[in-house]
């Protein structure tokens, strides 16, 4: 049986990053032209509107609170068990191993649960991506531009690594609606081309969910990310669960429990490849 690895490297670096890529349309030159388009309202079921200066203040304190707590970090490295199903069902479950060196470096090893070996080694750079394929023994490397152009999205090295280290993505100060509901807060964001209604745990300022709509070049796109299994590492509070789903004509699901966390350690970055594999 041919085990097809493709749908785990969408999952670990495509699938992940298309919820945070609407956080990228004013940061990144795209290699998609960028139409100024408008929102059609009729995708969107907003919380109550604010109204009152308390409840901006309110609103805008849970924001404040939320980025302060981002984590920072030298190094991370975790283990992942990996479920993923797209539009032509369920594929093979897998395990990551994930390694990273910040703004420098992003390392995943990746195995089937099936047949209990590595099948696919990534390295990531800000400015480069190479796959080696074990089962094909093969190796393919592109421009980490080859990203943006694969999934026609303006992908950025720290959105990678703020998905996988928890970090909320697409935080606007132009709040637009919130509701305050029994130990959450929703809070609506905006800009010309994203609206984003994050969840918040009133109790500790916890991300919950992030739901984001993004009028691309006249492409809507809503894809939301669930946060939740949070722990105490270090002085961190991460979430260990993650699922993320898109809808548009991907019809990604995906669900991420990762495990074995740690922060700041000594790393290294195993990427040899050997000598009979073809290039791609």
């Amino acid at each position: 049986m041919k085990f097809t690895f493709q749908p785990i490297i969408i999952l670990i670096i495509i699938g992940v990053a298309i919820i945070s890529s609407c956080s990228s349309t004013k940061k990144l030159q795209p290699t998609i032209p960028i139409q100024d388009t408008t929102f059609r309202d009729t995708l969107y079921v907003s919380p109550k509107p604010v109204t009152t200066d308390d409840s901006l203040k309110v609103s805008y304190n849970f924001l404040k609170v939320l980025k302060r707590n981002e984590i920072d970090f030298k190094t991370f490295s975790s283990k992942a068990k990996v479920q993923f199903e797209d539009k032509n069902g369920r594929q093979p479950d897998a395990n990551a191993i994930i390694r990273m060196q910040k703004d420098s470096t992003i390392w995943i090893s990746v195995s089937s649960t099936f047949l209990n070996i590595e099948v696919v080694r990534i390295l990531i750079t800000p400015d480069t991506l190479i796959i080696i394929n074990k089962l094909e023994k093969s190796v393919e490397s592109h421009p980490y531009k080859y990203l943006q152009g694969t999934v026609q999205l303006p992908l950025t090295f720290s959105m990678v690594q703020d998905i996988f280290i928890g970090n909320p993505v697409f935080i606007n100060d132009s709040i637009i609606s919130s509701s305050l509901t029994e130990g959450k807060i929703l809070i609506e964001t905006a800009d010309k081309f994203v609206k984003n209604l994050l969840t918040i745990s009133t109790e500790k300022n916890l991300l919950l969910s992030s739901k984001i709509t993004n009028d691309f070049n006249g492409l809507i796109r809503t894809a939301s990310l669930e946060y939740a299994d949070y722990s105490t590492i270090g002085q961190h509070l991460f979430a260990n669960y993650r699922a993320l789903k898109v809808d548009n004509e991907s019809k990604i699901d995906l669900r991420m429990a990762l495990r074995e966390v740690e922060f700041n350690n000594e790393l290294s970055f195993p990427f040899t490849v050997p000598g009979n594999y073809k290039i791609k």
